[in-house]
């Protein structure tokens, strides 16, 4: 692992990433993505692992990109390294969960897009400020963001730099749930339990069918639902046995 840039505690099934770079506000660097690449690597291996929470530590979530860095001509492995990184985590066999308390501008929204969800504090603050260094996008806002968003409204946010409150994201649709700072834990903890509860089967199938389909049309959709179906779970059976005992 690449130091502690980004951390990794495990329970009970439940695995939390942790950006860990507070006294610089989690700014992204080169080195905490290849932290983060070398943790999401491990967890397509590991099968205890049922649910992932990528939060940050300290004060927020991310501030973004490290200007510094940026100012400096920072070295990258490939041109499309960082949005590869983004890619695998995206495409982990397992939901993913973003927690995001206090900023979360530009390069942090690209990390976040990428989980399946974002599970949103009252503290947080989100916004696309490429415009306002004269930047374009290089990890994936051009793609998650209008997904998630819809293209008039990801316009908005890209042409006017502008920061938004948990309470917008959420209207929006770019947050799922907003909870007060004071219950954030729990709540993500409640959300991953929910999760775990459920066959991490289904889990893997469905996330390979929503990203086979996203944006198609629906009957060319339904159609490969229809051809692409990957069945019933080993657990099924247990599943449903345990259930038909309690009634």
């Amino acid at each position: 692992m690449s130091g502690d840039l980004v951390t990794r505690a495990d329970s009970g099934g439940l695995a939390i990433l942790t950006l860990n770079r507070p006294d610089k506000l989690n700014a992204l660097t080169v080195g905490m993505f290849r932290a983060l690449r070398d943790h999401v690597s491990d967890l397509y291996k590991d099968d205890s692992v049922g649910c992932v929470v990528l939060r940050g530590a300290g004060k927020c979530f991310s501030a973004g990109h490290d200007l510094a860095d940026i100012a400096e001509g920072e070295k990258v492995p490939s041109r499309g390294w960082h949005s590869e990184t983004l890619r695998l985590m995206e495409k982990l066999p397992k939901p993913v969960i973003a927690a995001v308390h206090g900023h979360c501008y530009t390069g942090a929204l690209e990390v976040a897009l990428a989980a399946d969800f974002i599970i949103a504090a009252e503290s947080a603050r989100f916004g696309d400020t490429h415009a306002k260094w004269a930047l374009t996008p290089i990890w994936g806002m051009s793609q998650r963001l209008p997904r998630r968003v819809g293209i008039a409204t990801a316009k908005r946010l890209m042409f006017t730099a502008e920061m938004i409150s948990a309470a917008e994201a959420f209207r929006i649709g770019l947050a799922e749930r907003v909870v007060p700072d004071a219950a954030f834990d729990t709540a993500i903890e409640d959300m991953a339990r929910q999760i775990l509860a459920n066959s991490p089967f289904s889990h893997a199938a469905n996330k390979r069918l929503l990203e086979a389909t996203d944006a198609r049309d629906i009957d060319s959709g339904l159609q490969w639902e229809i051809l692409n179906n990957e069945g019933v779970g080993a657990d099924m059976q247990a599943r449903i046995g345990a259930f038909m005992r309690k009634t």
